[in-house]
């Protein structure tokens, strides 16, 4: 995959690339010099790539699902012989709902793609990385990861893992030239409510939300500094993010169940 301008132009990679925070990421690094691999499992990837190039950048679109084993290795195979640069791992999903209700395809589907396919990509990507001495590998996390998520339990413990996993790996590369960066998103707007089941009958999802492209543009400020951890979006989201550091685990929970249990929704405020 050639470069725009020459062959030092840096790669990067960028997982759930074909809306919300993934797209407008990716958008960053194209406005930015960056050639780009994007990754989504749906039809929109490409419509998203065609947008991407427009600003220049050299772009490959890989459609597969990281929910399987087989989009994992789809997308490893579209890698190979390339040299990545940066890499944002951002695909995820969520499901609402009380625990004892939901289906235990769709729990197992968001340990699927926010842990596994996570953990089974950063591997290579970051072995790659230490072995050249360079390179910069991001996470999506959330404020979510900073509590319990009552009627979104498996969603709140896949973030909680994502960034005890990016802590974990700063540490071991610490001197290797590499830097680990994860960003926590608040309530953003996004997609992610509607595939979850939360847009309509949630507190949660029909609240206002922060600006995706708000929160891209502050991720991907701290990726390019090797930042080790950002709250991004509004004032809000980072007030947020420090009452995550100190408020009790119970007083979190309780919380966060008046945003997403369901029966807690009300009509957006009506905009003049």
């Amino acid at each position: 995959m050639p470069g725009r301008h020459d062959r030092h132009t840096p790669l990067a990679l960028i997982t759930g690339a074909s809306g919300g925070i993934g797209y407008e990421l990716a958008r960053q690094f194209a406005e930015h010099g960056y050639d780009l691999v994007v990754n989504a499992e749906d039809e929109r990837l490409e419509t998203a790539a065609e947008s991407l190039r427009a600003t220049g950048a050299e772009v490959r679109a890989v459609r597969a699902d990281l929910l399987t084993g087989e989009g994992v290795d789809t997308l490893l195979a579209a890698l190979d012989g390339l040299t990545v640069d940066t890499a944002a791992l951002n695909a995820g999903i969520g499901r609402g709902g009380a625990f004892v209700d939901t289906d235990p395809a769709d729990d197992q589907a968001v340990i699927d793609l926010n842990v596994t396919a996570t953990v089974r990509l950063a591997k290579p990507l970051l072995r790659a990385m230490v072995a050249r001495g360079a390179g910069r590998l991001a996470f999506t996390s959330s404020v979510a990861s900073t509590m319990p998520g009552p009627f979104q339990p498996v969603y709140n413990a896949s973030k909680s893992f994502v960034q005890s996993f990016a802590e974990a790996l700063r540490e071991e590369v610490r001197d290797t030239g590499v830097t680990i960066t994860s960003f926590l998103p608040a309530a953003t707007e996004t997609d992610f409510f509607r595939r979850a089941g939360m847009a309509d009958d949630t507190r949660i999802g029909t609240m206002k939300k922060d600006d995706p492209a708000q929160v891209a543009e502050q991720a991907f400020k701290a990726i390019v500094k090797g930042e080790k951890k950002v709250v991004t979006g509004s004032l809000k989201a980072k007030a947020q993010g420090l009452a995550g550091k100190v408020v009790p685990e119970g007083v979190k929970a309780a919380a966060h169940r008046r945003l997403a249990e369901p029966g807690t929704g009300k009509k957006p405020e009506r905009r003049e």
